[in-house]
């Protein structure tokens, strides 16, 4: 993707090389794999991670003190993160003029190992998450070499680009008010019901993924889209149950087959057109 030279957010907070020190929540082993699958691209960890963390952090903590020098690698990759957030304020700022509506400004948190949030203490299994207590994206990087080796997505920036879009999609759904009307009904269902309407706010998510790659096309290289739908290819439910257990429970799907993920990706960007993400209506 074509990003050098241009605006970087004032919005980032780089937190990456930090020491920890006590207990990490979820640092690891069986336990780590499981809640990163169980969260792979974030969602709505009010809803999802927190209540998780909360319980199994009891008596733990999590402190973070110097920062180490960055390598050049890293900071290089810092900038391109920076990048990618300004083009999702710029975006999505100019949708909500567009619509008569005013945009606040998410921010992000960009760690190593674990951080604390408004949701709750959080390891780098837990993946790239929103948290809307605070209205921040968060982010270890490092997940980015699990999505290419552990579950065979392509490399590539245009993948960091397509969660970040995701990750800021699940805060356009906290500024319209529709996960707290998600949450608001979920608390009266059952579970399968639930899950329903949790794939639906992931893939409304992956829809405003592709509405912002939409807004930025002319930026993209020939193989960005490529990316970004392989990165949904193997991040469904689909996709990461067969892989882990063998078999696949459509009833525990929280985000998405891989189907479901590309497709909804693919109407934002061919549509551009937020009205056009109704992923509620069409699972009924």
């Amino acid at each position: 993707m074509k990003w050098q030279g241009r605006r970087q957010s004032e919005n980032v907070e780089d937190r990456r090389g930090m020491s920890t020190g006590g207990k990490v929540v979820a640092g690891g082993g069986a336990l780590g794999i499981i809640i990163l699958l169980l969260n792979l691209f974030g969602g709505e960890t009010g809803q999802t991670l927190a209540p998780m963390l909360e319980q199994m952090n009891q008596g733990q903590t999590t402190t973070q003190t110097e920062q180490r020098e960055l390598t050049k690698e890293e900071k290089v990759v810092g900038e391109f993160v920076s990048t990618m957030f300004a083009d999702n304020e710029d975006t999505w700022q100019k949708i909500f003029q567009e619509n008569n509506m005013k945009y606040r400004f998410p921010k992000m948190v960009m760690f190593t190992d674990a951080v604390e949030t408004a949701c709750g203490s959080a390891s780098a299994a837990s993946g790239p998450f929103y948290c809307p207590g605070d209205e921040k994206v968060y982010m270890d990087l490092a997940f980015f070499n699990e999505l290419q080796t552990r579950f065979g997505a392509k490399g590539g920036d245009f993948a960091i680009a397509y969660v970040i879009a995701h990750e800021v999609g699940h805060h356009i759904q906290t500024v319209l008010g529709t996960s707290n009307k998600v949450r608001q009904l979920q608390s009266r269902m059952n579970q399968v019901e639930a899950n329903k309407l949790s794939v639906a706010l992931e893939l409304q998510a992956d829809f405003y993924a592709g509405v912002w790659a939409k807004y930025n096309q002319e930026n993209l290289d020939a193989d960005d889209i490529d990316e970004a739908l392989s990165a949904a290819q193997a991040v469904g439910d689909d996709a990461i149950q067969e892989r882990m257990q063998g078999h696949v429970v459509p009833e525990s799907f929280t985000h998405g087959t891989s189907e479901q993920r590309k497709y909804w990706f693919m109407r934002g960007f061919k549509t551009g057109d937020i009205r056009q993400g109704d992923t509620f209506a069409e699972l009924n």
